[in-house]
């Protein structure tokens, strides 16, 4: 399956995606996909109810905006320096165990609403990464058991203000949770659609120029390995999200580096979880500023 959210930014409605790529309206069916949805078995339950539903649900209009395709989670968990090509474009050696930093979930929007950069930004960077979508509560779970706990995947940019990251001092979460910086979307694959999450070619354009082009076989620690490694140090709940890190590519990774500007168009894809598109937006000239 592959599950949308649509509508106005706060009172996104829940549809699906269906095989013939025609977004259905699933309001019917009376839940958000979010934490109590997952948390009670909600995958299950909404194939079963698609089987006798699904083909007579309304058609969602294309120009209908997507909102993030999970309702606001308890957390999002983003691992850092987890591909070996951005490790070495960074200079940095690669990490003997995940590194972790967290994002605001207020960050989350829509895969295609505009990026609303920070005052005064001039490092405003993109990071194109898979996102792991937790479907079972899990606590101190074994890597041999921890895709149990994986409803399933979506795209996400996660954009980063490396002044705030970088030259503020603590924690990265600081340069990562600015309103707009967690477009997520535009839907969740569940784990079926993506039969191997280690195999999938990921992009990134910013102005129609691709600067970032790998592939989650990149990947330093996979994704068993993190829903594990992650539960042994909090508890995950069903929608919480685990971003896996970005390839190489970021605008750090120029020499010299290069950031994002008013009007600037960011797009980005990943094999089986489509495309997203952001127009980079300072804030001084964001709409009602």
């Amino acid at each position: 399956m592959r599950l949308i959210r649509f509508g106005t930014a706060g009172a996104e409605r829940p549809g699906i995606l269906d095989q013939a790529g025609v977004r259905r309206d699933a309001s019917a069916f009376g839940e958000d996909w979010n934490e109590a949805f997952f948390g009670n078995h909600g995958l299950e339950r909404l194939a079963t109810w698609l089987a006798d539903h699904g083909a007579s649900l309304p058609v969602v209009p294309d120009d209908v905006r997507l909102g993030s395709c999970v309702a606001r989670p308890s957390k999002m968990i983003c691992v850092g320096l987890n591909y070996r090509d951005h490790a070495a474009e960074t200079g940095a050696a690669i990490p003997a165990e995940p590194i972790l930093f967290g994002k605001s979930t207020t960050a989350l929007v829509g895969p295609n609403d505009d990026l609303y950069m920070p005052p005064g930004s001039e490092k405003c960077d993109w990071e194109v990464e898979l996102a792991i979508i937790i479907g079972t509560k899990a606590t101190l779970v074994s890597e041999a058991d921890a895709m149990q706990y994986v409803a399933g995947y979506a795209l996400h940019n996660d954009y980063s203000e490396r002044a705030y990251q970088m030259e503020r001092g603590g924690q990265w979460i600081k340069g990562k949770s600015w309103d707009t910086f967690a477009p997520l979307g535009p839907w969740l694959a569940t784990c079926d659609e993506i039969p191997d999450p280690h195999a999938l070619s990921l992009w990134l354009t910013v102005n129609g120029e691709r600067v970032q082009n790998s592939s989650t076989a990149q990947l330093i620690f996979g994704v068993a390995h993190l829903v594990s490694y992650i539960s042994h140090f909090m508890t995950l709940l069903p929608g919480d999200i685990i971003s896996t890190g970005t390839p190489a590519g970021v605008g750090l990774g120029f020499k010299p580096p290069r950031y994002l500007a008013h009007g600037d168009v960011v797009q980005l894809g990943c094999d089986g979880l489509g495309t997203s598109t952001q127009r980079a937006v300072a804030w001084e000239q964001r709409p009602g500023a």
